[in-house]
C-alpha cells in the first residue's frame, strides 16, 4: 500500500498523516457498525472515539462499557494498539512476514513516524518494538488476569487484564470497568502494574532497547540518561506536589487513611504526563493541582514512546537553555555532551509550535462551550498531550467543541512539526545573508 503514494509524490509527513486518516476513518465505520455498540452511535462519536483511540488519547464522549459491545470494545483496542506502536510499524512487520524488500521510502517514514533522527537501525528498532511490547503487555495482563480472575471470573477477569495492559502500556487511558480505576485507589497490585506499563511506554522505545543493550548507566546515549534521570526527578516532584496539595482536599485525599493518600498521591503524580487513567475524581482537584497537571500534560513523555506532549527531552532542552544563557554560556551542555544547536532550534520549534494550537483551540472552545475557563485549558491541554485526563467537560462539548477537540488530538498524536511539514515544503539553500542584531527582552 505504501507504494502507491509514490504515485501521488506524498512527502513523508503527509502520507504519515493521510494513514492516520484513513484507519481513523474505518475505525468509525466499524464502530457506526449495529453490533458494535448496545443503542447505537451518532457518526460523530464514533469519529472521536476512533480518534481518541488511534491517538491513543484515552478522552471520550460516551461511556466505553456503557455503549460498546465486546467487538466495539475489540475495534477500540485495536485502534490503541495501531495508534500506540505507530501504522509504519505495523507496516514494515507485514512486509517482512510478505518476505517483500523494505525500501527506502518505507525507512524515511519509518524514521519520521517513530520520531527518529537516524535512518540507521531503523528496521531492527521496529522489530524490538514489537517484541518488546507484546512481552511487556502480556505480563501485565498476566498479572491483572491474577488480580481480577477470581473477582469477576478468569476469562472475563484475561479480557479486562488484556484490556487494561494494552491500554496502559499504550498510554491510552481507556477503561472497561465503570466509572474507571477509582475501585482501586488503594488496590497495590493495580496501581503498581498499571502505572509500570503507562511509564514503560511513555519513556521512548529507544531508550528501552538502549538500557537492555547496555545495562549501564554511563554507557547509555544522552536521550536515554536525560529521560531516565529526567522522568524520576519530575514523577518525585509531582508525587510530593500532589500529597501536599491535595491531602486536606474533603473529596480527594482528605477522608483516606496516610497509607490510601500515598498510593493516590503516586498514581496521580505518575498519570499527567502519560496516560489519562484516575483513581479518584480529578475534577474535584484543587485549582494548583490543576494547573500543575497541565504543565505535566503539556510536557508529556518520552520520544519515540507511546505517549504525547512535547516531549520531556524538549522540555528539558529548553529548561536548559535558559539556565545557560542566565549563565552567560554559549553552549548546552549536560553529562559532558553539548546539545547542538539544531537540535535547540527544533525544541523551540515544537514548543512554539504546540503553544499556538493549544492557544487557538482554547480560543475558539472558549467561545463554543459555555464552561469554565479552567476546564476548556484542562480539555484542550490533555488532548493535545493525548493524555486523557478530562475534567468532566468532554461528553458536554458542542458539536464544533467535539470537532476542534479531534483535531487537536490528530495534531497531537502527529506531532505539530509532522503536522505543519504535511502542509509545507522544506526548502534549502545555500545562500547566507548578513547577519545583524534586533533588540530582544
Amino acid at each position: 500500500m505504501l507504494d502507491r503514494f509514490k504515485v501521488v509524490n506524498l512527502s513523508p509527513p503527509q502520507i504519515i498523516m493521510l494513514v492516520y486518516i484513513v484507519i481513523i476513518l474505518i475505525g468509525t465505520l466499524l464502530l457506526k457498525l449495529p453490533f458494535a455498540t448496545i443503542h447505537g452511535l451518532s457518526f460523530l462519536n464514533a469519529l472521536f472515539t476512533s480518534t481518541s483511540a488511534m491517538t491513543v488519547t484515552g478522552l471520550s464522549v460516551v461511556s466505553i462499557p456503557g455503549t460498546f459491545t465486546l467487538f466495539g470494545q475489540i475495534i477500540i483496542l485495536l485502534l490503541i494498539q495501531m495508534g500506540g506502536l505507530g501504522i509504519m510499524t505495523f507496516a514494515i512487520f507485514f512486509f517482512i512476514l510478505l518476505g517483500r524488500k523494505i525500501g527506502l521510502k518505507q525507512r524515511i517514514l519509518m524514521q519520521q513516524s517513530m520520531n527518529q533522527t537516524e535512518i540507521g537501525g531503523i528496521i531492527y528498532l521496529a522489530k524490538r518494538l514489537l517484541i518488546y511490547s507484546i512481552v511487556i503487555e502480556l505480563i501485565g495482563t498476566l498479572f491483572l488476569t491474577l488480580r481480577w480472575g477470581p473477582e469477576v471470573g478468569w476469562l472475563k477477569g484475561f479480557y479486562i487484564a488484556l484490556f487494561h495492559s494494552v491500554s496502559a502500556f499504550n498510554n491510552a487511558g481507556f477503561s472497561t470497568w465503570t466509572g474507571g480505576l477509582n475501585r482501586f485507589a488503594n488496590d497495590p497490585t493495580v496501581n503498581i502494574v498499571i502505572t509500570f506499563l503507562f511509564m514503560i511506554g511513555g519513556i521512548g522505545f529507544t531508550v528501552l532497547i538502549d538500557a537492555w543493550s547496555k545495562k549501564r548507566f554511563k554507557r547509555l546515549s544522552l536521550q536515554s540518561k536525560i529521560m531516565i534521570v529526567g522522568t524520576v526527578i519530575i514523577n518525585l516532584l509531582s508525587i510530593i506536589a500532589v500529597f501536599i496539595l491535595e491531602y486536606s482536599n474533603p473529596h480527594t485525599l482528605g477522608p483516606l487513611p496516610f497509607h490510601d493518600k500515598i498510593w493516590v498521591s503516586y498514581f496521580q503524580g505518575t498519570m499527567p504526563r502519560t496516560a489519562g487513567f484516575s483513581t479518584i475524581d480529578i475534577s474535584s482537584l484543587h485549582h494548583p493541582t490543576v494547573l500543575l497537571m497541565c504543565l505535566l500534560m503539556f510536557i508529556g513523555a518520552g520520544s519515540g514512546s507511546t505517549g504525547g506532549g512535547i516531549k520531556l527531552t524538549t522540555f528539558v532542552t529548553m529548561l536548559l537553555c535558559v539556565v545557560y544563557f542566565l549563565r552567560g554560556k554559549a553552549d548546552v551542555v549536560i553529562f559532558k555532551r553539548t546539545i547542538p544547536q539544531s537540535t535547540i532550534i527544533r525544541a523551540l520549534a515544537i514548543t512554539f509550535l504546540s503553544c499556538g494550537v493549544i492557544f487557538i483551540a482554547m480560543l475558539i472552545l472558549d467561545v463554543t462551550e459555555k464552561a469554565p475557563f479552567l476546564e476548556i485549558m484542562f480539555e484542550t491541554v490533555s488532548a493535545f498531550s493525548t493524555t486523557g485526563a478530562s475534567l468532566g467537560l468532554t461528553p458536554h462539548l458542542s458539536l464544533l467543541g467535539r470537532i476542534i477537540i479531534i483535531l487537536v488530538m490528530l495534531i497531537g498524536k502527529l506531532g505539530p512539526l509532522t503536522f505543519a511539514f504535511s502542509f509545507s515544503q522544506q526548502q534549502t539553500t545555500l545562500i547566507r545573508h548578513p547577519k545583524e542584531n534586533i533588540l530582544t527582552g
